[in-house]
C-alpha cells in the first residue's frame, strides 16, 4: 500500500509536468516516422515488426532520462526529499513506489503504440507470438533503464545533470555489446561488454525468443540499480 501511494504521487506529478505528454508524443510520433519512412515499411514486403522494435533501446537512451530525472533531483531541490523520507515508509518502499509509478507511465506510453501492430496486421499475416515477446524485452529494458535512471537521479544534484549521466550511462549500457565489432578488442572482453550490454539481451526478444538467461539478466539488473538507489537513500538519511 505505501509503494502504490508513492507511485500514485509519481504519476501525478508527471502528468502534471509536460513531461509526460512530451515524452508519449515523442515516443509515437519518431517510432511511426522510423518505421514508415526512414524504413519505407511498406517497401519491406515483409510481415514483421523487427524494423519497428530495433530502434526502441536508441529511444529510450533519450526518453527514459526524461522520465526519471526529475524523481530524486526534483525532490532534493525543491527541499521535498527530507518530508519524504521523514515518512514512515522504508527506503526500499519509497525507491520501489518511484519505480513503479515511472515503470507505469511508460507502460502507458507502450499501450499508447498498440494500434500500429493492429493496424499493420490487416495487411499482412504476423507472428503474435513474436510481437508478444518483442513487447516484453521493450517493457523490460525499459525498466532496466528506469532503474538505472533512479539511480542516477539519487546522485545527482539537479534534473539537467540527472538527464546527461544517464543518457550516458544509458548509451553505454546499450551499445557495449557492439563496440567489439567496432574496435578489435580480445575475446574474453568482448564476452564481458556483450553480457552487460542491454542491446545485446533485448535481440533475442527483438527476434521473438524469450530466453530465460536474457529475462534473468534484466531482472537482476533491475534489482541491482534498485537496491544502489535504496543504499544512497540511506547514506543521505543517516547524514
Amino acid at each position: 500500500m505505501k509503494t502504490l501511494t508513492i507511485a500514485r504521487r509519481e504519476l501525478q506529478a508527471a502528468f502534471n509536468s509536460p513531461v509526460a505528454y512530451i515524452v508519449a508524443v515523442a515516443y509515437l510520433v519518431f517510432t511511426t516516422v522510423w518505421v514508415f519512412f526512414l524504413n519505407q515499411f511498406f517497401a519491406q514486403n515483409e510481415a514483421s515488426l523487427r524494423i519497428y522494435f530495433t530502434i526502441v533501446p536508441t529511444v529510450f537512451i533519450f526518453l527514459v532520462p526524461a522520465l526519471t530525472m526529475r524523481s530524486w533531483a526534483e525532490e532534493r531541490r525543491m527541499g521535498t526529499l527530507e518530508v519524504l523520507l521523514s515518512l514512515p515508509f522504508r527506503e526500499g518502499e519509497v525507491v520501489l513506489g518511484k519505480f513503479v509509478g515511472i515503470f507505469g507511465l511508460l507502460l502507458l506510453v507502450v499501450v499508447l503504440s498498440l494500434p500500429l501492430p493492429l493496424f499493420l496486421s490487416r495487411m499482412g499475416v504476423f507472428d503474435w507470438g513474436q510481437i508478444a515477446g518483442q513487447y516484453l524485452g521493450v517493457l523490460l529494458i525499459g525498466a532496466a533503464g528506469i532503474s538505472v535512471g533512479l539511480f542516477i537521479s539519487a546522485l545527482s544534484t539537479n534534473q539537467v545533470a540527472a538527464f546527461i549521466l544517464t543518457g550516458l550511462a544509458l548509451v553505454a549500457l546499450t551499445l557495449a555489446g557492439q563496440l567489439p565489432e567496432a574496435v578489435g578488442l580480445p575475446s574474453w572482453l568482448s564476452a564481458v561488454l556483450g553480457y552487460v550490454s542491454f542491446g545485446h539481451h533485448f535481440d533475442s526478444f527483438n527476434r521473438g525468443i524469450i530466453d530465460s538467461r536474457d529475462l534473468l539478466y534484466f531482472l537482476l539488473a533491475i534489482a541491482l540499480f534498485l537496491f544502489l538507489n535504496v543504499r544512497v537513500l540511506m547514506v543521505r538519511k543517516s547524514s
